[in-house]
């Protein structure tokens, strides 16, 4: 476990869970925190006991089941309520009783917020900080002040934000985070603000940055750079309106960049397997151009870059990939030069090396081939098969279309069945085959396996796992040419094809026989 020197915070299970489309059941917010705490942050905030019944529940089951090793458990909370007393605000006691060793309140730092939000004097907004605080903290808690549109109101009264600061501190609060609440920050006002904070007071400050002008990671690091000791963010970035600070980006810059460490030892490479992670588990696609952990973060496509990579990675890698659990991977498409097929086919196991004359057909082709739509970019065991047949492989004799025909009957009772018959030419012989599905595509793929699998019983184990359609431009309506995208897997890994058409289905048959032929390809 680090020292307390640095705080890196996560409030995933509550300020990023206030995002739309956002719901973590209890179960899954033990694991998310789980899975942070893996990762090695040092405190996780599970949510506001009291005033949400799920985060009540999280709570009482944390405490026989969440068992954390890197991170403290953190309860959040407001201040008492104006004209009470912290010792019987039933919000206030509620944090006490979710046993947390840490809470974290929050309070109203902008006058303007005191006047017309609160409806009280600044005065009684000092006392309800330093009551609640106070109580909290002989009660044996460790507190945190989010001192809420701080930014914003020390640019209205510079004078007011430190004093709710200085009124927590006094009662015995550890951290004072200076909370973008709104959003509107950029760096170098950040920079300038807490700077001028901590020269005003010596307090222990933190950084709270929303993403409102795409700039939260930037303000976090602006404010570290100022003299903050404490950061929060959310994982991924998720949050309300465009999100909060990526915490992940926040650990990336921080430990590559600044050369500060605020992982335990050993922990960075985690960074990407965690964030996926906590990403399934918010049933959200992963962004791709995430930074450090996005599967695009370190994909290359221009040919001018492949170029230099053959030479060495570290030309257009500002880090090494491996350092945040990610891998660098080369795109082909059009813009694809020579450099950008050897490199392609050594990350597909491939040695073109010795092969000029193929890795030029190989570029020719794939120009000619995206230029009628096809693209290779997400569709790796496409390109290998077109690679392999290149050098002479015998990648495509496992089998020879004679014809298919597929047929969708709408019943009476209202069900929709297809049924697929293919003709193929396998081990010199002819075999014909039929299969039934909930839809075209399946039944052809049924049809195909059912076909070959006395000859390859191994095609027993392979399943379609995605399937994606793309109208593409250029011809209107029904005329339009048709990409499709299969997803295909065995159990043990899994791979993509694809086929293009102006018919779907015969475009879905190209996608469906390369992944049959790559699934049969010889491995090891």
């Amino acid at each position: 476990m680090l020292d307390d020197s640095f705080h890196v915070y996560d409030t995933t299970l509550r300020d990023g869970a206030q995002g739309e489309g956002m719901s973590f059941s209890v179960a899954d917010k033990l694991a998310v925190a789980r899975l942070l705490d893996e990762l090695g942050v040092g405190f996780v905030e599970g949510g506001w006991p009291g005033a949400l019944p799920k985060d009540t529940e999280f709570f009482a089951r944390a405490r026989s089941e969440l068992s954390m090793t890197n991170a403290v458990l953190v309860a959040f909370g407001s201040t008492r309520k104006a004209g009470a007393r912290a010792a019987t605000d039933p919000q206030v006691l509620a944090l006490r009783d979710a046993r947390t060793p840490v809470v974290c309140l929050v309070a109203k730092s902008d006058l303007r917020h005191v006047h017309q939000a609160l409806r009280t004097t600044p005065e009684e907004n000092l006392a309800m900080v330093a009551d609640t605080v106070g109580f909290l903290v002989a009660e044996g808690r460790r507190v945190f002040l989010d001192c809420e549109h701080f930014f914003d109101g020390y640019a209205y009264d510079r004078d007011y934000g430190l004093r709710v600061l200085e009124a927590a501190f006094t009662a015995g609060a550890d951290v004072g985070v200076l909370c973008d609440t709104n959003g509107g920050m950029l760096p170098m006002g950040v920079g300038r603000t807490v700077a001028e904070v901590v020269a005003r007071t010596g307090f222990r400050v933190g950084m709270h940055a929303q993403n409102d002008t795409a700039c939260a990671v930037a303000n976090s690091l602006a404010a570290v750079e100022a003299g903050a000791t404490h950061v929060q963010g959310t994982a991924n970035g998720y949050g309300e309106r465009p999100g909060n600070a990526d915490l992940f980006a926040v650990i990336g810059n921080l430990e590559l960049k600044m050369g500060r460490r605020v992982l335990p030892e050993g922990h960075l490479p985690e960074l990407m397997r965690v964030a996926h992670a906590v990403a399934e588990l918010a049933n959200k696609a992963p962004n791709p151009q995430q930074a450090y952990v996005g599967v695009s973060a370190f994909a290359h496509k221009a040919g001018l870059h492949a170029s230099a990579i053959k030479i060495s990675p570290d030309l257009y890698n500002h880090v090494d990939p491996v350092l945040v659990g990610n891998d660098m991977r080369i795109l082909v498409t059009e813009m694809a030069g020579r450099a950008s097929v050897e490199l392609k086919g050594r990350e597909l196991g491939v040695d073109l090396s010795a092969r000029p004359d193929a890795v030029g057909r190989v570029v020719e082709r794939v120009k000619t081939l995206e230029a009628d739509g096809w693209s290779f970019e997400a569709a790796d065991a496409s390109f290998e098969l077109l690679v392999r047949g290149e050098l002479g492989e015998p990648v495509g004799e496992a089998f020879t279309l004679e014809s298919y025909r597929v047929i969708v009957d709408r019943r009476e009772d209202g069900r929709v069945v297809s049924e697929a018959t293919v003709k193929l030419h396998a081990k010199g012989e002819r075999i014909v085959a039929t299969g039934e599905g909930n839809g075209p595509v399946n039944a052809l793929d049924r049809a195909l396996r059912s076909a070959l699998e006395a000859y390859h019983p191994q095609l027993a184990g392979l399943s379609l796992t995605d399937y994606k359609v793309r109208i593409l431009e250029g011809r209107p309506g029904t005329d339009a040419v048709t990409r499709v995208l299969v997803g295909t897997g065995d159990g043990r890994r899994e791979w993509t094809t694809v086929g293009v058409h102006a018919n779907v289905i015969e475009a879905s048959w190209l996608a469906l026989s390369d992944a049959v032929r790559y699934g049969l390809l010889p491995r090891g």
